[in-house]
Parts: structure tokens; sequence; C-alpha cells
């Protein structure tokens, strides 16, 4: 197909990016500190980009992040006439966070040309398959709605005329600095970035949570001036101790993207008096392209209630609404901000301008001073931590999976009433949750088996609601709930009159993965799993979370903090022994991995002689390589997320018995190319290493394995068959059906497959029958393996310990010692044996090998997590186009 043939219409504030010269357009935070663009770099590599784009209007899907290469190509499309489709990254899906679907949900409905991705284009097409308005710059979803499937067209003139106005209603200078607390693809955060560039003031990129100490540190040294939220972020930000930061030159905060509390507004602004800012409450729809209100900031302590009046050049009126009281109509907006229309189908992106004036379905009146107060909606539709939920869309889709339920609008979260007799509710609750892109603890189920009704016979859904919400499961766990117990909060508690007990628990999760992890762009919505997190770091992180938390819930790895945080835990009961003597709660892969490390060295060194510790601590390996690789992501994520493991594991080795190779003639090149088992000799010290070959090797295979549709499919409808049933085909290897080699057959990778997938098995058994199996396997393969019965007793007990015993309590003062040794199990492994060489082979060599491998683990550490996230990084575009490839070619 050709476009309309007419010049596209180009939005203009981008044209201005370079008469701001030298100006600082962005900073994000870097591993050198706070890094900066001016605007014209910025124009200059928006200009590359328009470039590369091409000079034939395509339209292009842009999964956008709070980063440098999403702003540019953003930039790049509008200048240049492209259609953006803006979403969330593909891997923001599953997270449990408020977040849109990916780029994935998007591309089969709307066939983008183009699909960006950072600073890559994937270019699906030379030309265009659309036909595309010449007006047409930008398609989003509804208010950030996931729960229905029209797209805002947007123009390029509704773009400029918006931003105008913000920068006219916030008084936006260039001295500002705004941070983008939002996501792009929202239009509120969008908003936020296209109004400060528009006038030359600076925009500070990150995806971290207002609770991080992180961002504050880089708000701080930004000059940060303008922060905007909707009022979950406000939550937030009394949780995480606002009232009481130091922020010089903070002096406006922005508030949109639902109402908030008219105390809470009241609040904000009598606070804002004392701290010297103010508070900007606004309103508007993606429909507006962002803004159609705002109330002026002098009115907010006084008129908390009001949404103010229409930003400049618009203008609101109330249409009469039957049945509606006096003085109250739906609010009607016009303006040169008001959408060009709806896209339902890719042929809408034909059609121009259908709509003059934005019928907002909100119920409204002017107070006694002109203002417009919004007092309901007149369809059903809730916005939820930001989110705007169709009622009806997820009543419907209970009902299409058998279930009758009600859902109301509670406000910050969604009330559902399941009318189902015998409906399971954690079941609803997760399927909305993960359905709705909505955060699991914002959504309240109960099971109602008499639904209130009225005179008339209709469902009495005020009544419904309140029942839900006196009765439902826990509520959303805003930090003012969860801080006091019982939910109750005493106005003595904070500067802003809650508790931030309970929120300081969430930033002190979010501050532990972003260290451990490396991510500062952790947020409450990400889980250790979603953040990358494996057994390596694994080790630490449920430790130290142990001691901010007390014991932890299961599978907490997979959970996302706000859920961790709001999961009910046990506190180590009072107690008059000392601390150090004090009982703490430990994983039992955790203690295991430590102890068999330990045994490992020790035995090496002739300090014990208990054989079979790398044998269990394969099993372990499979144990975490079921908890961390394959939870919560899709076949893509998966794949690069073994891969990332890999690396970790395969480069470090590399290095360390490359080195080797150069000054002990007795290894070989096979060895650091992890190769032994296919050309090694049999020497002993070649074999040495066995262990991490195999680890690596299997890895690799099961990441090829799970990267076929089929497998990956068969791997989440029977999670534990599939580890079983390689269990048993890696008898074939185990009793050498199948000849591998003559020597050192312990250590090859195929003959302890058995051990990997034993270890995955368990992790996936969730009932008693399924471990009486494991147990059965056990006590009939184990026998044997080595023709050595104490070796395979130790094996033995290890793995039904790891079956059985899901954690264990130690006193605390083994805690210290247990996690450093487990947590640098791998380079404890690679270096023992030249330390203990130069030491001697002695308890004394033993410990300094044990600690010599402690400081190469945290030297390593800044160096190869860049390398592994680079690398899932590469392998996740390279699997995602080559699916593209394939379901491209079979859609033509």
């Amino acid at each position: 197909m050709t476009t309309v043939a007419a010049t596209p219409n180009r939005v203009a504030l981008v044209g201005r990016l370079r008469s701001f010269g030298d100006a600082v357009a962005l900073r994000w935070a870097g591993r050198s500190g706070l890094e900066t663009m001016s605007y014209a770099v910025l124009a200059g590599r928006v200009d590359e980009r328009r470039t590369a784009l091409g000079r034939v209007p395509r339209l292009v899907l842009l999964e956008a992040s709070n980063d440098v290469e999403s702003i540019v190509t953003l930039l790049a499309a509008l200048s240049g006439g492209h259609p953006v489709l803006l979403c969330a990254p593909t891997e923001a899906q599953g997270s449990g966070g408020a977040h849109e679907a990916g780029a994935s949900a998007w591309w089969e409905s709307w066939n983008p040309d183009v699909i960006a991705r950072g600073e890559v284009l994937e270019e699906r097409r030379p030309g265009t398959a659309h036909d595309l308005h010449p007006d047409l710059a930008l398609l989003m979803s509804t208010s950030g709605s996931t729960g229905s499937p029209k797209l805002v067209r947007l123009s390029g003139d509704n773009l400029d005329c918006n931003s105008g106005q913000i920068v006219d209603a916030l008084g936006i200078t260039a001295d500002d600095v705004a941070a983008t607390t939002l996501p792009l693809q929202y239009c509120y955060g969008l908003s936020v970035v296209l109004s400060h560039l528009s006038v030359g003031a600076s925009v500070l990129l990150t995806d971290l949570s207002v609770v991080d100490t992180c961002f504050w540190e880089a708000f701080r040294k930004a000059g940060g001036t303008i922060l905007a939220g909707v009022p979950y972020t406000y939550d937030l930000l009394e949780a995480a101790g606002f009232a009481s930061m130091d922020l010089p030159r903070l002096r406006l905060l922005t508030q949109a993207g639902g109402r908030m509390d008219p105390v809470t507004v009241r609040r904000w602004a009598e606070l804002g008096a004392d701290r010297g800012f103010e508070l900007a409450v606004m309103y508007g729809q993606t429909e507006a392209t962002a803004r159609m209100a705002t109330l002026p900031t002098h009115l907010a302590a006084t008129h908390p209630s009001a949404i103010g009046v229409a930003v400049r050049g618009g203008a609101f009126r109330l249409d009469p609404v039957d049945g509606a009281p006096a003085r109250v109509g739906e609010l009607v907006y016009s303006g040169g901000n008001v959408m060009l229309g709806y896209a339902e189908v890719p042929a809408d992106l034909a059609r121009g301008a259908e709509v003059s004036e934005l019928r907002t379905g909100d119920l409204a009146r002017f107070d006694a001073d002109g203002l417009v107060e919004i007092v309901g909606r007149r369809s059903r539709f809730a916005k939820v931590c930001g989110l705007r939920i169709d009622l009806d869309r997820v009543e419907s889709g209970l009902a299409d999976g058998g279930r009758t339920a009600y859902v109301m609008d509670g406000g910050d979260r969604l009330l559902v009433a399941l009318a189902t007799p015998g409906g399971d509710v954690t079941a609803v609750r997760r399927e909305v949750s993960e359905r709705y892109a909505v955060p699991r603890a914002a959504v309240v189920v109960t099971e109602v088996t008499d639904v209130p009704r009225t005179a008339s016979g209709k469902v009495d859904r005020p009544a419904l609601a309140a029942l839900v919400d006196a009765f439902g499961d826990p509520t959303c766990p805003t930090p003012d709930r969860l801080s006091a117990p019982g939910g109750h909060v005493s106005p003595a508690e904070g500067p802003l009159g809650v508790s931030h007990r309970g929120n300081q628990s969430g930033e002190a999760i979010r501050a532990l993965f972003a260290d451990l992890l490396d991510r500062p762009d952790a947020t409450l919505d990400d889980s250790f799993v979603t953040l990358r997190g494996d057994s390596l770091s694994y080790v630490e992180a449920s430790v130290r979370l142990e001691g901010l938390l007390g014991t932890l819930p299961a599978s907490w790895h997979t959970r996302p903090i706000r859920e961790l945080v709001a999961a009910p835990t046990e506190e180590a009961p009072t107690s008059r022994w000392p601390e150090w003597l004090r009982g703490r709660t430990l994983e039992t892969s955790v203690v295991l991995r430590g102890l068999a490390i330990a045994i490992i060295v020790l035995t090496h060194a002739g300090v014990l002689e208990v054989r079979g510790g790398a044998h269990m601590l394969l099993a372990v390996a499979g144990y975490a390589f079921a908890r961390f690789q394959l939870s919560g992501e899709g076949r893509v994520g998966r794949v690069s997320h073994i891969l990332e493991s890999v690396t970790r594991i395969a480069v470090p080795s590399a290095v360390w018995i490359g080195v080797l190779t150069l000054v002990d003639e007795r290894y070989s090149w096979w060895n650091p190319a992890l190769l032994t088992s296919i050309g090694g000799s049999n020497v002993h010290p070649q074999w040495r290493y066995w262990f991490i070959e195999a680890v690596v090797h299997l890895l690799v295979g099961l990441a090829v394995l799970l990267s076929i549709p089929a497998i990956d499919r068969l791997e989440r409808a029977r999670p534990f068959a599939l580890p079983v049933g390689l269990a048993v085909l890696g008898l074939v290897f185990r009793y050498g059906l199948i000849d591998v080699g003559s020597h050192h057959e312990h250590g090859r990778p195929l003959v302890v497959l058995w051990l990997f997938v034993l270890g995955w098995a368990m992790a996936r058994a969730e009932v008693r029958w399924q471990r009486w199996l494991l147990t059965a396997y056990i006590g009939l393969v184990v026998p044997g393996f080595f023709g050595d019965p104490e070796r395979e007793a130790t094996i033995a007990v290890g793995l039904l310990v790891l079956l059985w015993v899901r954690s264990v309590r130690v006193p605390a003062f083994v805690v210290p010692l247990v996690v450093p040794i487990a947590s640098a199990s791998l380079f404890i492994y690679l270096v023992q044996w030249e330390v203990m060489g130069r030491v001697g082979y002695t308890p004394l060599g033993a410990v300094v090998a044990i600690f010599t491998g402690w400081i190469a683990w945290r030297g390593a550490a800044p160096l190869v997590e860049p390398l592994a996230r680079w690398v899932g990084a590469q392998a996740s575009r390279v699997l995602s186009k080559s699916s593209r490839t394939v379901v491209g070619s079979a859609g033509s």
C-alpha cells in the first residue's frame, strides 16, 4: 500500500531542539555518575535516526522505555512524519507491574512497518503496508487502558498544542528539570517529556521508583524542580518519607491519572506551603493528548475536590444526563488537543479528524467559583494505579471462563464479587491481575452467595462494592495500610499522617535488588526473577531479605516487591538469647550449597574425607535452574536468561583456566574452551573443572531445547513431567547404554544429566506424591553410581534433604559464614587448587582458598554482570527477530 498523497504533519516542537544549543536536554544515571546530553547533540541524534527511518512515512511500533534511545526514536519519527505506536517493552509483560502489554501484543494486530527497540530499528518492509493519513502522528492506548483494544489517533498539532498548554499552565521554563516518574507510553509520562523539551527545559530519564533512594540521589544531583505522579505515586511518596527530604530546587508537584482524595490534596498543598513547593492538580485523558484542566496551585488547599479550569485554548461545557442531580452533567471538552478519533483496525489509520470535542464520560458540575468538580462516571471505567480499566470487559472476560462476577471501582482497587459457587478466589485474582496488568495486590475478590439487588431487581452495585470491600481478600497495599497493625494509621506516625515502616521495607528490598543485581532500574513491581537474579545472587538476597522481613514466604523470588512486602511473614519471636545465637531461617538449597563447596575444599585439602559434594551441587544447580531461569517469562526471555547465567559461569571460568593453561603444561586448550569431555586427555588436572563444564554444557543444551516452541509449551503445561521425563532419559547415559567416553565418566555432562534434571524436578514437585516418586528414583538410581557406598550415601542424603526440607533454622552467627561461601561457590571451586598448591593442602590452605574465592567473586561481578546482560539482550533480539520472521513468513 501507499500513504495518502500529502505532506505528513510533523511535530513542530521537535524542530526547535537545535535552537536550544548546548543547554542540557536529557540527564540519566550512568556508571560514571549523572550523564547528560545537550539539545545540539540530541538534535543530531534525532537527524541520524530520522534518516535511518527513511523518507516514506511508515508505521513505527516503539517499545518505549524511559531512556535516551526511546526518546531519540520517538522524536525522529515525529519529525519525519512517521506515525508512532507507543507500547511498553516486551520484557515488561508478565511482570505484575502497572504496564500496558508489550510490543508482542500489538504487532500482530497493527502490522507495523518498523519495530523500534532501543537503538535497533527492525525493518519489516522497505515501504508501508498501510494508508497513513498525513495528520496522524501518534497512536496510544486509551488513558493507559488495558481493558479496551482501541487506540487514540493523535496529530502533530495535538501534540504541539497540548505541550504549549501544559507549559502555560505549569509555568515551565528552560530552568526546570523534570523526572520521568511515569512510563513514556502513558500519556501523562509522554506529556512531561514533550512539554519540557518544547521550551528547552531538562528531563531526567529514569525508571526508578520514587521509593528508591537512588532516584532521589539522581533527582538532587540533576537539580530536579518538577515531579509528576498519579495518586498511587503520592502514597509511595508519603511512605518514602518525602516530607523530611531535602530537595532544594523542587518547586512543583503535579498530580493526574485519577482522582486523589480531597483530604490528601489539602495535606500535600499544606506541606508544600511549609516546604516551598506547590501542588498542581491536573485532569486529562489520552483522547485530549494529555491534559484538559489544571487547578491553580493557590487554590489546592481551599478547593481540593476540584480539577480547576480548562487549559489555554480549551473549554468545558456540561451536557444534560438523565437522572443526574441538578447542575450535574457530562463534561464535554473542546480544544486543539482533542484527538483525531479512535483506531480499532489498521484501516482506521487512513482516517483524518472525526471529532471536534471530547465527551469525557465524567459527570461534573461547576462550583460557585467556576471551577470544575468531577462527581462520578457516566460509563463503567475505573482508574487503578493510573491505569484505566474497562469494568464491563473484565466482567465479560471472567464470564468467558464460565464464572459470574461483578466488578466495581474501588478507587485504587478493583472490587470483584464472585457469584459462582465454589469459585477459586485466588485464581480469579491472579487472572484479573495478569490479564489486565493490574498489580495483584490491587485486586480484591470475595465470593458472594446472595447478590444484593435493588427494588427493581437490578444488581445493587454500591452495596455489592461495600460487601467486597469489607469482606474481600487483602486490599491494595498502599504504604499506609501496610505499615500499621490492622491497617490503622495514627496521625502522629509521620509528618503526613502515615507510618513509613511498611514501604520502607519495600524500598529497602528494591534497593537491595538494585545493588545486588546491578539493576538501578528496579521498581516495586519487579521481582528477583524479573530482574534476572540467579542462583549466584540468590543466596545473599535470601539471607538479607530475611533480615528485613522475617521468615520469607514461599516462592519469594517470583513475587513482585509490592506483594513481598504485603505478604504475611513470621518475625523472630522475642528471645533472651544474644542476637548472635538467635535462630535465623535459611533455605535448604542455600545451606547445601555452602556446605557442599566447603566440604569439597576441605576434602581436597585432606582435612575431611567426604566425597560427593560436587555431584550434590549439580542437583542444587538444577533446582536453581527451575526456580530462576524458568520463572515468569516468555520463551525468548527464558532462553536469554539461561544464556546470561551461562555467561556468568563460563566467562570467568574460561579466563581463569586460560591463564592456568599458559603457565601449567598439564592443562590443554580444551580446558579454557570448556570442552575437555570432547577433546581432553586422561590427565587428572585437566578434569579438575569437570563440574563447571558439565553445568555449562547442560545449560546450553537446555537453552537450545527450550528455544523450540513446542518444548517450551510442554514445559509450561507439564512443569513436573518434563524434567522427570528427562531424568528417565538421562538413565541411558547413567547406565552406559550409550558410550560417551571411557575415562572420568562420572564427570561427563551427559552422564550427570540425570542429577541436574532431578534437581529441576525437585523444584517443580509441589505435592506429596511427586516427592515420593522422586524419593523412589533416588533410591533406585544413586546406589551403584560410583561403586562407593559411602560417597553414594552422601549424595542420597543431600538429595533427600533438598527434596523434603525447604528451609532450616540456624544460629544467627552461622549466616555470615554460610552466605559468603555459598555466594562465592563458583570462584572458590575455581581457585582452590592453585591457592592450596601454594599455601598448602592444610586447614589454613582451605581457609585461604575460600577467602580468595570470595574476593575473586566480589571483584569479578562488576565486570561479568554487564557482559551477561549484553549477551542476554543480544540473544533476546536474535530470538525475537527470528520468531517474527517465522510468523511473518507464515502470514505472507
